[in-house]
């Protein structure tokens, strides 16, 4: 159809376009068939399977492609012949003599007005036959003027260029005439010849007359060169244009008529392939159509039997106003409300999961600890905060005692008597929960490294008799409330015991000064001996009141990327010095295991140093007396959780169970001699910088090698 249109104005685009177009309906008409066929296909097999509505939909559509092929397959006859003998009535006798008439007057008037424009030429040849070269130019000027024309040139007998009037003057090379050309001149007088109608592009501005004519010599003398006019004149663009169209439109209409027979199976062709698809596209329409009257049908028949298997669930109904759709909606209305019935069952019972399942999740990301118990304080319930404070798989002791965990014994008995004093005493005015604090050590058997946590616990009781445990780990917040109150102490006794310390050793010296003299040597003796006492002991009590000082006083700490391998270096290079000065031969050798992996950490170089300082120190003065002890120093590189740990290992007795749980604490010391403040300024230091702090012994067959420190320090970016 698209071809039909564009063939009477585009004859072509008709011809190039017209296999591929044809391919391409032809592509369209397989899919079509294709389509019916698989339509086809699917009513065939629901007739086999009984399917209610198959037959009626048969028939609508054989009825449907009746009334669309029968009319189509008339107006395909009718329009059939019109074409062919259209075709026919294109190509008549006289539309043919009336392009051939046309092409011959323009033939005609062209050679009309190039024997007009010789002969002009030839006349204003003869009047320059007494003018001699040098005055020329006038002369063409003059006769330019005089023929119309575009240019005037007087050639020599030898071809070269006299004189020019119009646009040869400005030509540095302008086109001579060819010798046959000065021949044929010489025999005839005067030549016309047509230029520019090759191009027809270009043909309505360049098509010229050009005209050359021999001019007549004053004497008849052997020795004079003759001469040539030659003027050139534009022919009228009108005319030009006039003459290109009648004789491009002779040329088309021969070429059309050799093809017509072509043009005519094209024609008729494309007809053929509208007429084709007309009738399978009806055919389709009229399965479509079918279906759509037998859907109703179809659909009611469709809840029904889902109705008889007990499906109440709501059925579709079709918004149409005709009986047919009025029927589904009745049917969809009658199983409404057993359908809403069905729904709100559902409802409460999603409602239902979706309350357990937030109540679980609510337990599962809480971080304290809940526990049910029952009235004999066996587990019945748990969450992972529970298990992760405890530092046990509760699951796996499920519906046993809390008592009976190994290690949570005491805990167990004590929440069970709490429990039991709580219900027996209350009243109803009263509380309806109790609380209460507890220290586990959560240490597996086997381990002599205790490991302590606080625990703040709430218990309250639950309907069937069931008890609710709610614990929280609080180690970390009285382990903060301990150090602030010691740093508060530590404050107050730098200030309070340091002004005394100073006028009670000038005292004393002053004493020894003035009496030296007067004793005699027993008496002296006792007395330098007193006073050598009391000056020690002062400086004792200052070194003590510099460190409490330097623990409550300890800066805030400046993070700064800080490589922890460089740092241990300087560390060593400066203790070994001040062992050397120190201790002497005492002194325990120190062993290095660094990770060359290792990358910076984020610190406080001169923070740290302290560490690094406070544990060798600690470390040796444990191993020392000990046979083959020495001290590692160990780093390690843990590229997944991006942390490098920091490890202490000594060769000493390690430390007491009770000594563990107060490790970190100011004061808390195993040394004779010691303040207990050095691992309490690493605890301060690591929790400035971040860092995780580990306390244990190290346990090989069962025998205490030592104790260890750990600190874990975050990367630097």
């Amino acid at each position: 159809m698209f071809l039909l249109a564009q063939a009477t104005n585009n004859q072509t685009f008709y011809e190039r376009n017209y296999g591929k177009l044809f391919a391409l309906n032809m592509v369209v008409a397989g899919m079509l068939l294709a389509v019916i066929l698989w339509v086809s296909v699917r009513l065939v097999s629901r007739l086999r399977r009984g399917k209610f509505g198959t037959r009626l939909l048969i028939k609508l559509a054989l009825i449907f492609g009746l009334v669309g092929v029968v009319p189509g397959v008339l107006i395909y006859v009718v329009s059939y012949q019109f074409v062919s003998r259209s075709i026919e009535s294109w190509f008549d006798v006289k539309v043919e003599g009336a392009l051939d008439a046309g092409l011959n007057l323009g033939r005609a008037t062209l050679d009309t007005l190039s024997n007009d424009f010789g002969n002009k030429t030839r006349a204003a040849a003869s009047q320059l036959a007494e003018t001699p070269d040098a005055s020329a130019g006038l002369v063409l000027e003059k006769l330019r003027d005089q023929l119309s024309a575009s240019d005037v040139v007087l050639w020599s007998g030898s071809g070269q260029m006299i004189a020019s009037a119009g646009q040869s003057r400005f030509q540095l090379r302008p086109e001579r005439p060819t010798a046959q050309q000065l021949r044929t001149v010489r025999n005839q007088r005067v030549m016309t010849v047509i230029e520019g109608l090759d191009d027809p592009q270009s043909a309505i501005n360049n098509a010229k007359i050009k005209a050359i004519a021999v001019v007549p010599q004053p004497s008849l003398g052997l020795l004079a060169e003759p001469r040539y006019l030659q003027a050139t004149s534009i022919i009228p663009p009108t005319l030009v244009a006039n003459a290109i169209a009648v004789q491009e439109a002779y040329r088309e209409y021969q070429e059309r008529a050799l093809a017509r027979e072509g043009l005519r199976r094209m024609y008729i062709g494309t007809l053929t392939l509208s007429f084709f698809l007309a009738v399978i596209g009806a055919v389709l329409l009229a399965i479509l159509l079918g279906n759509q009257l037998a859907r109703p049908l179809l659909l009611l028949a469709a809840g029904v039997s889902e109705v008889a298997a007990g499906d109440l669930s709501p059925k579709p109904a079709l918004q149409g106003k005709d009986e047919l759709g009025g029927l589904t909606r009745a049917f969809a209305e009658m199983t409404k409300q057993l359908a809403e019935a069905r729904a709100a069952v559902d409802k409460s019972m999603g409602q239902l999961r979706a309350a357990r399942a937030n109540l679980q999740t609510i337990l599962d990301n809480l971080t304290a600890g809940v526990i049910v118990l029952d009235a004999e304080g066996r587990i019945r319930a748990s969450n992972p905060g529970a298990a992760r404070i405890l530092r046990l798989d509760l699951e796996a002791w499920h519906a046993k005692p809390l008592a009976g965990i190994e290690g949570l014994e005491a805990f167990g008995a004590a929440v069970q008597q709490r429990f039991d004093d709580f219900l027996s005493e209350r009243s109803p005015q009263g509380p309806d929960h109790w609380q209460q604090s507890f220290e586990l050590n959560t240490a597996h058997a086997g381990e002599p490294a205790a490991n302590i946590i606080t625990l703040v616990a709430r218990g309250a009781e639950m309907p069937g008799q069931a008890r609710l445990l709610v614990f929280d780990d609080i180690s970390e917040i009285v382990s903060a409330q301990r150090a602030q109150a010691w740093g508060e102490v530590a404050r107050r006794l730098a200030h309070e015991i340091k002004n005394p310390l100073t006028p009670i050793q000038l005292s004393a010296e002053r004493l020894e000064m003035k009496l030296s003299s007067k004793l005699q040597d027993g008496e002296k003796a006792i007395l330098e001996k007193s006073v050598h006492t009391i000056v020690d002991q002062v400086e004792s009590m200052k070194r003590l009141v510099n460190e409490f000082r330097d623990y409550a006083r300890l800066p805030a700490a400046e993070l700064k990327p800080v490589d922890l391998n460089a740092l241990i270096h300087d560390v060593l290079l400066l203790y070994s010095r001040e062992g050397d000065a120190t201790r002497g031969a005492a002194q325990v050798p120190v062993r290095m295991e660094l990770d060359p992996a290792a990358p910076r950490i984020l610190g406080d170089a001169q923070q740290v140093r302290q560490v690094i300082h406070n544990l060798l120190q600690n470390a040796q003065d444990a191993s020392e007396g000990r046979p083959g002890g020495s001290v590692l120093v160990r780093t390690q590189h843990n590229d997944t959780t991006r942390r490098v740990r920091l490890v202490v290992q000594d060769a000493g007795a390690g430390f007491p169970e009770h000594i563990l749980k107060k490790a970190f604490e100011p004061y808390v010391t195993t040394k004779p001699k010691g303040t207990g403040l050095g691992l309490a300024v690493v605890k301060k230091i690591a929790d400035e910088h971040g860092a995780r702090i580990e306390l244990k012994n190290r346990v090989e067959n069962g025998v205490i090698q030592g104790a260890q420190v750990s600190l874990s320090f975050g990367v630097a970016s």
